[in-house]
């Protein structure tokens, strides 16, 4: 008997194929099954959908499905859902999202090799548990959030100080749920690869004991192909209970899922930035919503739109939609450290560090303490130049600068990675004496070594310097090598870019110094202070993180600054997160920012700036009857900061509304005046619509 059967596979919405292809069936297959299929002279791996998402037509004939992948249950209602959910909040087509959810190797894989790799897999996960490990107490203040997130529904904002033990709160609300239900499943999620092994290495810790190795696995983009399969087979299948993972995490087929814990929930690395262009915190919360199950969002500096959720009560205005909970100390009473500022109107002309902060950091170094640098720059200058003509080292192919790398002498685009070696003189005038313009972490970790080449730690050995940023880190391995000497002390001084300053517990650095933050407090971008507080109360609660030492000590972070007296340093050095967010979301509600407003951003690229903003300049005039009646501003196009990159030129309008549902509504019917236009104007190369866009 001949069942037609709608298939999503991995089609854009441009493609003109509509939302879910119909293939003939020998059988009735339940949705959610993983089927191959041909398309064209291809054969694709697709999902079985809902019915009612296509309309079927008895008067084609149907190609059949090749065949189906045995032996695993299909992807659950509440997944497909999502992916569903997804693909229409963030203007992008369910097929897409549903096979960009999946592993890779799925793709790749014939009946018969994937007959193998289930069989293997399902041999290779038997595992034995260990005797139960010993839990440390809770604090008081954990036990009340803990009180507090077993008898409330949540979602719940977990506002925690740097060193408060928000991580042993996670450990205990996942070893409740793990309890309590033998067939219950816990999602972690991180926003970065480098924070994935140590919070892996507390979970397997405490709780591979209890059930076994196999009991956990990761997800992220360091995985291998194989890797990401398996692992990923074992949460659909139930027998990892624990999935710890990247923003790519959010959707593990997780059929026993009862709690979601998103770690750092500030990072905007939760936000992707190709293809479907999500929020993985976001989904989060609505994945939590649409399977009844609780979740947890943890920072010590959270985002001011989910600080603006779990607003309490007042008079003018009702809750928010979170729960807050508070943790203000840190485990062992330890104290947060000491937040001085260094006026640099008032140092020596190209002062890189002042005097009095090299004297704290020599007496940390004899005393065996550690210490971090943080420079949110890579490389060893930003800019090669030349004194004569004033010639820069221009990337030929970007609107931006190449940066100097002193250790392989060579310019290298951040952008489009276009290198070239150091040339002997200036490509310009011939002048032989071109200099490095501004710093980067390597100038710094030798000007270091130069200014404190006498210095001697305990045990009368020269001191070590160190670097971790994106450069020293590239190969496979090299940055865990590089914090396990850190934590082995091995270390006196480390040196790096926002890496060193998200979620490490380095339990004996007692000085962190922050140099050259100004940038971001004059920035176009109305979402920088907030991240640059961020950024620096992370740092700052690298210090002092072992209660032995900070109690006996004061710990401290300095902050050369150029405005020292800017509010935002201000808040800073009282460790006064409330009193920044409450100035900030004052600011933003007096402009009818997020989140008292919802944006959107349509980035255009072409061979040309002005056929980009040509393309974006139609696509206005095209919706502007509908926007005006739907209460949408469409702000005129403009390129982009970084205007070009790799011969492309970039382009883009931003939408704003103060109706979430009206705004998407909008997006919705002007996507096909889009798709439209987009055939008429040859020179656009791409175009992509991005919801609740971070960066403008």
């Amino acid at each position: 008997m001949s069942h037609p059967t709608p298939v999503m596979v991995h089609t854009p919405a441009h493609s003109g194929l509509g939302t879910a292809l119909t293939y003939d069936s020998p059988t009735s297959l339940p949705p959610g099954t993983l089927v191959r299929v041909p398309l064209g002279s291809r054969e694709l791996l697709g999902v079985v959908w809902d019915s009612d998402s296509t309309e079927l037509s008895e008067d084609i004939a149907l190609r059949p499905i090749s065949h189906c992948l045995e032996g695993m249950t299909p992807l659950s209602p509440n997944w497909r859902q999502l992916v569903t959910f997804t693909a229409h909040y963030y203007q992008r087509s369910v097929g897409e999202v549903a096979l960009a959810a999946l592993p890779n190797q799925l793709r790749e894989l014939s009946a018969e090799q994937w007959a193998r790799r289930l069989k293997r897999k399902l041999k290779a996960n038997a595992s034995a548990p260990r005797a139960v490990p010993t839990v440390p107490h809770a604090t008081p203040e954990q036990a009340q959030v803990l009180d507090h997130i077993a008898t409330h529904t949540g979602p719940f904002l977990l506002f925690g100080s740097t060193g408060s033990g928000k991580t042993e709160v996670y450990l205990r609300a996942a070893h409740e749920v793990l309890t309590r239900d033998p067939a219950a499943q816990v999602l972690v999620m991180v926003p970065e690869i480098n924070l994935t092994p140590q919070l892996e290495a507390r979970f397997r810790e405490r709780f591979a004991p209890l059930w076994g190795e196999a009991c956990l696995v990761t997800m992220h983009s360091g995985l291998t192909p194989a890797q990401r399969l398996n692992h990923w087979l074992a949460a659909h299948s139930g027998q990892a209970r624990i999935v710890l993972g990247t923003r790519m995490a959010v959707f593990a087929s997780l059929p026993g899922l009862q709690l979601i814990v998103v770690d750092e929930e500030h990072d905007p690395s939760y936000k992707q930035q190709e293809g479907a262009r999500y929020s993985a915190r976001d989904l989060a919360v609505y994945r939590g919503q649409l399977e009844h199950v609780k979740v947890i969002l943890g920072s010590a500096t959270p985002s001011l739109e989910s600080w603006h959720h779990s607003r309490p009560s007042t008079d003018s205005e009702p809750a928010g939609r979170y729960m807050r909970l508070h943790m203000p100390s840190r485990v062992g009473q330890g104290v947060l450290p000491l937040v001085r500022r260094v006026d640099m109107n008032r140092q020596p002309y190209k002062t890189v560090f002042s005097n009095h902060l090299l004297d704290a950091m020599r007496e940390r170094v004899t005393r065996g303490e550690q210490i971090l640098v943080l420079l949110n720059r890579r490389g060893y200058a930003p800019v090669l130049h030349c004194t004569d003509c004033g010639w820069k080292s221009e990337c030929p192919h970007c609107s931006a600068y190449r940066v100097f790398h002193k250790l392989d002498r060579t310019l290298r685009c951040h952008h489009c990675g276009f290198t070239q070696g150091v040339p002997r003189a200036c490509p310009s005038c011939g002048n032989q004496d071109i200099s490095p313009l501004g710093r980067g972490t390597e100038q710094l970790e030798e000007h270091l070594g130069e200014l404190l080449a006498d210095v001697r730690r305990p045990d009368g050995a020269p001191l070590r310097i160190a670097r971790i940023d994106a450069d020293s880190t590239r190969l496979k391995g090299e940055l865990e090598r590089q914090l396990a000497e850190v934590h082995a002390g091995a270390v006196d001084i480390l040196v790096g870019t926002q890496m060193i300053a998200k979620g490490h517990d380095f339990r004996h650095v007692t000085l962190v110094a922050a140099l050259n933050p100004d940038g971001a407090l004059f920035s176009s971008d109305f979402r920088a202070p907030e991240r640059l507080f961020s950024l620096l109360m992370q740092a700052a609660g690298r210090a002092g993180r072992d209660a032995s030492i900070s109690l006996t000590q004061a710990c401290e972070m300095w902050v050369q600054s150029f405005h020292p007296q800017h509010p935002l340093f201000e808040a800073l050095k009282q460790h006064d997160y409330p009193a920044f967010a409450h100035q900030q979301l004052k600011e933003r509600q007096e402009a009818n920012l997020p989140p008292f407003s919802f944006q959107a951003l349509v980035r255009a690229e072409a061979r040309s700036q002005q056929a980009a903003q040509d393309f974006l300049s139609a696509a206005r005039d095209a919706g502007a009857a509908e926007a005006d009646q739907a209460r949408v501003d469409i702000y005129p196009a403009v390129p982009m900061a970084i205007q070009r990159v790799a011969n492309v030129e970039r382009a883009q309008m931003l939408l704003e509304c103060t109706s979430r549902k009206a705004l998407q509504a909008f997006l919705n019917h002007w996507q096909a005046q889009l798709h439209t236009l987009r055939s008429q104007h040859k020179q656009v190369i791409r175009w992509a619509i991005d919801v609740d866009p971070l960066a403008i």
